[in-house]
């Protein structure tokens, strides 16, 4: 299975942020997105998790088409973006099982996955009460109970200290070991060695007005 994006253009504000960008990530390939802030990195992955829509152009991943075949399109991806997806009034271990139910997990993935990050302390209680880093750890635990070939990966490892950020990498690594594809925004060395990279343009090459509305704010999507 190969993710390949086809001349992907992107609009935010009546501006072109993205525009014509083309890639080819194959299956067992762990590649970084990089550019400057500003430049469209979580845009570009969160049209790619179908959070909304292209302008133009179009993704495709395992015979399906992002604007054809959204839905299922979806199902084979998992969005990690930059806030945690965490309920803090739930408990670290409810949190996890949520993912893993909605994901047709069984639960002792939910409890592997609390150990390898360290949680399993904090199993029983309250989200909310955990710092940033065991909160990112949470976040990031729900990519051991889900199923999902193509990883969607915005800066993981911010709040991360760094044995946490080994143990991140660890995981992209044996994701991609399994066939899986990782696209990780990220200004950080995850120590994963060499690894292809999607160099972005910064903006003020390309945000100019558009005359076409935003397809997100016309209801497209």
């Amino acid at each position: 299975m190969t993710l390949i994006l086809d001349r992907i253009t992107c609009r935010r504000s009546g501006h072109t942020v993205i525009r014509d960008l083309s890639a080819e990530i194959a299956a067992g390939q762990v590649t970084a997105l990089r550019g400057p802030n500003g430049v469209g990195k979580s845009t570009l992955l969160r049209t790619i998790a179908g959070l909304i829509p292209p302008a133009a152009g179009d993704a495709t991943f395992a015979d399906l088409s992002l604007t054809r075949d959204r839905s299922a399109f979806q199902e084979q991806v998992l969005y990690a973006g930059h806030l945690d997806a965490v309920k803090p009034a739930l408990g670290f271990r409810e949190n996890l099982g949520l993912w893993a139910g909605l994901n047709g997990t069984d639960g002792p993935r939910v409890d592997a996955a609390l150990a390898y990050f360290g949680l399993s302390f904090m199993a029983d209680r309250p989200a909310g009460e955990g710092s940033a880093g065991q909160k990112r750890r949470l976040g990031l635990a729900r990519l051991m109970v889900s199923d999902r070939p193509l990883w969607l990966l915005d800066e993981p490892t911010v709040s991360l200290d760094t044995t946490s950020v080994a143990l991140v990498a660890d995981l992209v690594r044996a994701h991609a070991a399994s066939g899986g594809i990782a696209l990780v925004a990220t200004h950080a060395d995850l120590g994963l060695g060499a690894i292809p990279v999607v160099q972005m343009t910064p903006p003020e090459t390309l945000a100019t007005p558009e005359t076409e509305p935003d397809p997100f704010l016309a209801g497209r999507w």
